[in-house]
């Protein structure tokens, strides 16, 4: 192989190297997604009709959390927990927003999800599947699927708080 065609080939291979980069960097950009860790859902008592599941959200880009559906609730609602005037109170929110590369906890005392009007009881162990519909800043939507497991800790007693379904923020 001569001068001239060493070159040659030595320029198609960075072209090659450089279109391979690019369309790594694309797909990189195409599988931009949504983490979700620690997903669990309160074990519940016979006859209880609801229950909370939580966990922590991690989305690449800014996004948010739309909705969650589940096969074991007739009524899913994504809810925050705060404190006025010394009273918890629990409300239905309409979103979560998840801003990119930030944890965004779901917890007991925080955001969380309400699992209402359950199909039957919960017991521990058991694998509840959660479907979380996320929207990312360009109006894309992204299903995760998700298996909560179930624990059994003390439950919360919402008898004491202050609950307001009838507006979301």
């Amino acid at each position: 192989m001569n001068a001239p065609q060493a070159k040659n080939r030595f320029a198609q291979g960075c072209r090659q190297l450089a279109l391979g980069l690019s369309l790594a960097g694309l797909a990189f950009q195409a599988s931009a997604h949504t983490e979700v860790q620690d997903a669990w859902v309160r074990a519940t008592v016979a006859g209880q009709p609801s229950s909370g599941a939580f966990m922590t959200v991690t989305a690449s880009g800014d996004s948010k959390l739309l909705s969650v559906q589940t096969p074991v609730a007739g009524l899913v609602q994504i809810h925050e927990m705060s404190m006025k005037d010394d009273v918890m109170k629990m409300q239905q929110v309409p979103s979560v927003e998840l801003p990119a590369g930030e944890a965004v906890s779901f917890d007991p005392n925080g955001y969380h999800i309400m699992l209402m009007n359950l199909t039957s009881q919960i017991k521990e162990g058991d694998k509840v599947p959660l479907t979380l519909t996320v929207e990312d800043a360009k109006g894309v939507k992204e299903s995760i699927q998700v298996e909560a497991v179930a624990k059994a800790i003390a439950t919360m007693d919402h008898s004491s708080m202050q609950h307001d379904h009838s507006k979301m923020n």
